[in-house]
């Protein structure tokens, strides 16, 4: 089944020549079909890129899919029309009745700061919050990993050394796990992040179990007993290019940066990088909506047990 998306979303351009099947809202509405509803809480400065990289992984299921996009209050937009942020895009306040059966929400470029010095925090603290009844499976991507982990665990994150930034091999470490149902015995995934997380901090929480790690990036997945909450430090959602955009654009600005690691062919960033890792990061999202989604979630999406 399609992802249902407005088709004056650019997102809706791209994956049509993806050969994604998109339906818009016109048409979906004439199915008898109840669509899971997914949030999907933007915090990354390229949100129209964002939008369109996770657009394309929900879309890539058999499952019909409702995405509906959010943003803080308060805030401008720095590389984003302010146009399509009004066309598209809600607030808390217009959401906070409404029930959804999973939600994603994205890194964002302040994790140098302490948490509670982010303009958005005291929000993002109800929206947290409100995730515990108001949604089946919240899915939170590398800042928002660490962000929800410290308001929901009280863990922190841990500052390194020097920016871990490139593609780096993973296992799945909890064998017999559904997020990696289908998994290789080994997968990559981009990495592009100040700080990290300890797991002895994590094992120290028994509501808590690690999923998938590596030697180089550490602790990699993270999920509740039932999936209710699930953590992912990394960005398998990258495009091919992105990590690439990111080394330019800090080079050209003349900031400290290294090239990311195994991504460049030789290290050469005059080459074009290879996408080493699309067919995990499908493979992630349509477990993800498979089992913590569609299999748990109620028909009738105001009976969603609270955490």
């Amino acid at each position: 089944m399609p992802i249902k998306i407005s088709k004056d979303l650019p997102a809706a351009k791209t994956l049509r020549e993806e050969n994604i099947f998109v339906m818009e809202t016109d048409r979906a509405v004439t199915q008898d079909i109840r669509p899971l509803k997914i949030l999907i809480l933007n915090l990354m400065p390229t949100k129209i890129a964002t939008e369109t990289q996770l657009a394309r992984l929900l879309g890539n299921t058999p499952l019909q899919i409702e995405p509906e996009l959010l943003t803080v209050s308060g805030r401008t937009p720095k590389n984003t029309p302010m146009e399509h942020m009004l066309s598209f895009y809600k607030k808390f306040d217009d959401v906070k009745n409404e029930y959804f059966d999973g939600m994603l929400i994205t890194g964002a470029p302040v994790e140098q700061m302490p948490y509670e010095e982010v303009d958005y925090w005291e929000e993002l603290c109800e929206i947290f919050e409100w995730t515990k009844s108001h949604v089946y499976s919240t899915f939170h991507i590398c800042w928002g990993a660490f962000a929800g982990l410290y308001y929901h665990y009280g863990i922190n994150k841990v500052p390194l050394e020097e920016k871990l930034f490139g593609v780096f091999e993973h296992t799945v470490t909890h064998k017999g796990s559904m997020l990696f149902r289908g998994f290789d015995d080994t997968f990559l995934v981009p990495h592009s992040r100040h700080t990290t997380i300890l797991k002895e901090d994590i094992l120290a929480e028994p509501r808590l179990k690690i999923q998938a790690e590596s030697e180089k990036a550490g602790v990699y997945a993270i999920k509740t007993a039932e999936g209710r909450q699930i953590f992912i430090t990394g960005h398998s959602e990258y495009d091919a290019t992105t990590l690439r955009d990111e080394y330019l654009r800090d080079k050209n600005a003349g900031l400290p940066i290294k090239v990311p690691e195994n991504y460049f062919p030789n290290d050469d960033d005059t080459k074009t990088p290879l996408c080493t890792w699309r067919s995990g990061a499908n493979l992630l999202y349509s477990n993800w909506l498979n089992y913590f989604v569609y299999q748990g979630t109620p028909y009738n999406l105001q009976n969603i047990p609270a955490i």
